[in-house]
């Protein structure tokens, strides 16, 4: 995303001042359900839509009293990461220990830390660490009578013990039945002789600009209420490819993470999970999951513990006009390949680096991110019929899905310094050179130097990157790349299109043909 930002801003969980939802890379198949489902068959909204009257406040009353006993707090214990505390303050107690046995033996400093440092029972042994625990706090809502609660993965994320405490203040033991960290849900049980007031989740998405509540444990200071209008949705906020949050306007904050968000019929259309802020506080800018992803996962959590999604095995990107316009695509729709994982069905079913996905199964392709939501909805082994962009032409492939994994790529980048050749591409800002002049295995032509005030330069390219290609001509020396965008000129390309790679990932960047000034 371009769009510009307060200076400080920053988007957080709900939970503390951790930045981000967790941003994964652009591999296929990553998260993201799509068709909207409720938890329980035959379960019925527990309030009754609530009349609004054209003139004159609105009252939420209604509302609350049918569904703020289902919204508890979630009370999490965790074990710290065990520290101690080294001689410099740092908790490296390598060096204490360093410093310790250095000491001449009748020192006193040796008895001291020996008696009050912690030092272990013979010199020089660390001591046996002790574990160490701290409380977080949360928010949740029941979904069924029998006691599954829905809350946020980083609410119980290292948890070890889970505690819920409901409306009245009564507290219940709970256990964790599962959680998805891709989509930050999480689903937990209170096994208790007793029916719970529970919510459902609403089957049709909020529109833009309708009343919200929200109902949390923000601070830590029990059930709470808040209210305001849907302001946005499809929003992607750098939490992964799969980001399609809905933004409300109602206030939240740290401690509403995991807590419902309400409409008029006292149905769940989201769950709290993120809020945007320069200081840590409510500014009138919180993100929900919406209820058509969340209660998918949480149907696949009751009944396995995990959620399965189905994988294609491909590295993409977005194609935007300049990328467009060299592979004669109308428009910038779609995803473009930027890589074929080895044994993925991708490669198995032909799919080629430079292929743009245009649909699945007859289903348009937006952008990357509905082509990681649609394909993560299939179950694995599911023939799917992809629709690509080829060679200037639209092909279909057959592939049969595979099972997403958690494993992800290193992307190390060469740190070596480079002596740029004479070699030059002065429109585009690029001094070039062969992989084995500068020092690297492998094919390919490396970048030597890049014009800061070039085309290259304001794509990001840097020295040491990898030319793989140049409008889809596999390239091995500097030569080849200037014949590859003369040819690119001569055919009233207005961009050449170059594949690239950096440590082990590789993208499309489209360069215009004159240089910047």
């Amino acid at each position: 995303m371009q769009n510009q930002t307060p200076k400080r801003g920053k988007v957080i969980s709900l939970r503390g001042r951790r930045a981000g939802l967790l941003a994964g890379a652009m591999a296929l198949g990553v998260a993201g359900i799509l068709t909207a489902q409720t938890v329980i068959p035959n379960q019925a909204a527990l309030a009754d839509p609530v009349k609004v009257e054209s003139a004159g406040p609105v009252d939420f009353t209604n509302v609350v009293k049918s569904v703020q006993p289902a919204v508890v707090s979630v009370r999490v214990k965790e074990e710290l990461e065990p520290r101690m505390m080294g001689f410099n303050g740092n908790g490296d107690n390598g060096s204490f220990n360093d410093f310790f046995n250095g000491l001449p033996k009748d020192s006193p400093l040796r008895r001291f830390f020996r008696d009050f440092g912690g030092q272990g029972q013979s010199e020089g042994a660390t001591p046996p660490r002790k574990h160490r625990y701290g409380m977080a706090q949360g928010s949740g809502f029941f979904i069924t009578e029998d006691g599954y609660l829905v809350t946020n993965h980083h609410v119980i994320d290292k948890g070890t013990e889970f505690t819920v405490i409901d409306d009245n203040g009564k507290e219940y033991s709970a256990k964790l039945v599962g959680a998805d960290k891709r989509t930050d849900l999480a689903l937990l049980k209170v096994d208790a002789d007793k029916k719970f007031t529970y919510v459902k989740f609403a089957d049709d998405a909020p529109q833009v600009g309708e009343w919200v509540v929200a109902i949390g444990n923000p601070f830590g200071l029990g059930g709470s209420v808040t209210a305001g209008i849907v302001s946005a949705r499809g929003r992607d906020i750098g939490a992964g490819p799969y980001d399609d949050f809905i933004q409300i306007d109602a206030p939240v904050n740290r401690g509403n993470s995991g807590g419902p968000a309400f409409n008029m019929k006292g149905e769940v259309i989201g769950v709290n999970a993120a809020i945007y802020s320069p200081s840590g506080g409510n500014v009138g800018i919180a993100f929900a999951i919406p209820a058509s992803t969340a209660s998918d996962v949480i149907m696949d959590l009751e009944h396995g513990g995990k959620v399965v999604r189905g994988w294609l095995g491909v590295q993409i990107q977005p194609v935007t006009d300049d990328i467009a316009e060299s592979l004669d695509l109308e428009d910038t729709r779609g995803a473009l390949v930027a890589q074929v994982q080895d044994d993925s069905p991708a490669q198995a079913a032909g799919l080629k680096t430079g292929d743009t996905i245009l649909a699945v199964d007859g289903k348009s392709i937006k952008d990357p991110r509905e082509l990681s939501r649609v394909i993560a909805a299939y179950d694995p082994d599911t023939e799917v019929k992809v629709s690509l962009w080829r060679d200037g032409k639209e092909q279909d492939v057959e592939v049969k899905l595979g099972r997403l994994s958690d494993t992800t790529a290193s992307a190390d980048t060469p740190d070596s310094q480079i002596e740029p050749s004479k070699a030059t591409l002065d429109d585009l800002g690029l001094a070039l050179t062969t992989a084995k002049e500068a020092g690297m295995d492998g094919d390919g032509v490396v970048i030597a130097d890049v014009d800061p005030d070039g085309p290259a330069a304001e794509k990001q390219l840097s020295q040491g990157d990898r030319i793989l290609e140049v409008a889809g001509t596999k390239v091995s020396t500097p030569e080849d790349v200037a014949k590859a965008v003369d040819a690119a000129k001569k055919d009233g390309r207005k961009a050449v299109l170059f594949r690239v790679e950096r440590g082990d990932n590789s993208r499309f960047v489209a360069l215009p043909m004159k240089k910047v000034g």
